[in-house]
């Protein structure tokens, strides 16, 4: 059962973090192969490598996933307060 939970302005509520560097360094995959292999633009994965992303595209995140053969699960968590 989920209780009812209001989100103030000072409420610490956890976040969102990308997990993308560490899977390319288990693939042993760079971000300039990552670009090529998935056609997105080095700048914009090397934002996400680097945690730097403030919205995530729901195709871009696909095409990673599909590349590197994984969940998106894999690539960002929610990390609790």
């Amino acid at each position: 059962m989920i209780t009812e939970k209001i989100i103030l302005w000072d409420t610490k509520y956890g976040r969102v973090r990308c997990n993308l560097y560490k899977l390319m360094r288990s693939r042993k995959v760079s971000i300039f192969q990552l670009a090529r292999l998935t056609n997105i633009r080095y700048d914009i994965i090397k934002k996400y490598a680097d945690n730097q992303m403030i919205r995530y595209d729901a195709a871009i995140l696909s095409k990673l996933c599909f590349v590197l053969n994984c969940s998106i699960g894999d690539i960002i968590e929610y990390v609790n307060k």
